[in-house]
């Protein structure tokens, strides 16, 4: 008759699901009227691209602020590891001047470590450095450090200083260029000494005769590396000897017989172990509330609110970590 019949109703599987089959009888029905076929229901992308978007930016959050966390620990070792040496420095000077006048400096003996004891001039290279009582790594952050079981410089006897080569204002970086007859000028509770360079002795080197009773000798001691990151990685120890001018100061008795292992040369101090994993996990835990609150809340005010304890942090991670480094580094 000139009519167009309409498809026949699909054959449907018995198993099919019901959503595929409502899908087809309103496919079916749509074709009988003569309507569009109804498209299959949209697929809902909003669900998955914020999870992503979210997840990246958690990413980049979290390692930008390990990269200015990294990056303020190396500015601290080489920039303003120096500034706090000073700090520390005029503090010891205005301390150990004052008991100087006063004349109750100590002489000897057992003195608590991170006293100041001495003031050290070599004009040689430039250097006037208070010298503090102790060797180990948290010891040497403010300055050289004298040997607790050596006299104090000027007494009879072998004195040891330790310092730094490269990282908290290097204040020893220097000593390996001082030549035979330069003078070392150490001032003490006891009075001024004076010392003449023998030389700068190395592992390997034969060590200098022994001190003759009544005499008095100072040793600088240092750390020194070797290859193209030799500044960077000092693996030995470098020594400077020196000879008094003249009599030596009597030493008093009662200093220790020895030293712990974490205060003689190129040690590092163990004992630092559980307050750096203290300082790495307030650490790790500022990371993750900074990245948590980046994507909630206003980034200038996370900064605002982070930046002040993240360098806190990161400061004393620094001194912490120094302390599990060599103490003549």
């Amino acid at each position: 008759d000139g009519m167009t019949l309409p498809p026949p109703p699909p054959v449907l599987d018995p198993e099919t699901p019901s959503a595929d089959h409502d899908a087809a009888v309103a496919a079916h029905e749509a074709a009988a009227q003569g309507r569009p076929t109804p498209a299959g229901p949209p697929v809902d992308l909003s669900s998955t691209a914020p999870k992503e978007a979210g997840a990246l930016s958690a990413i980049i959050g979290a390692s930008f602020t390990l990269s200015v966390i990294l990056f303020w620990l190396v500015l601290q070792l080489f920039l303003f590891g120096a500034f706090s040496h000073e700090r520390a420095q005029d503090a010891k000077y205005q301390q150990i001047r004052g008991e100087l006048a006063g004349a109750t400096s100590p002489t000897g003996g057992v003195i608590e470590p991170g006293h100041p004891v001495a003031l050290l001039s070599i004009p040689a290279i430039n250097l006037q450095e208070v010298v503090s009582e102790g060797t180990a790594s948290g010891d040497l952050l403010g300055g050289p450090g004298h040997r607790r079981d050596s006299p104090l410089p000027g007494q009879a006897g072998v004195s040891l200083v330790y310092g730094r080569s490269m990282t908290y204002g290097a204040p020893f970086d220097d000593i390996t260029d001082l030549k035979k007859g330069d003078e070392i000028i150490a001032t003490t509770s006891v009075g001024e000494a004076t010392f003449v360079v023998d030389g700068v002795r190395r592992p390997g080197d034969p060590l200098p005769p022994p001190v003759e009773v009544g005499q008095a000798r100072l040793v600088l001691a240092t750390g020194e590396g070797h290859g193209p990151l030799a500044w960077a990685s000092p693996d030995q120890a470098v020594y400077v000897d020196a000879t008094m001018k003249g009599k030596a100061f009597a030493a008093p008795a009662g200093r220790l017989p020895a030293v712990p292992d974490a205060e003689k040369a190129m040690a590092r101090d163990n004992s630092a172990w559980p307050l750096m994993a203290l300082c790495l996990t307030a650490l790790l835990l500022l990371v993750c509330v900074t990245t948590w609150a980046w994507n909630r809340f206003s980034r200038s005010m996370v900064w605002i609110l982070a930046a002040p304890v993240g360098i806190a942090l990161a400061w004393a991670s620094t001194d912490t970590l120094m302390r599990l480094l060599p103490n003549l580094m």
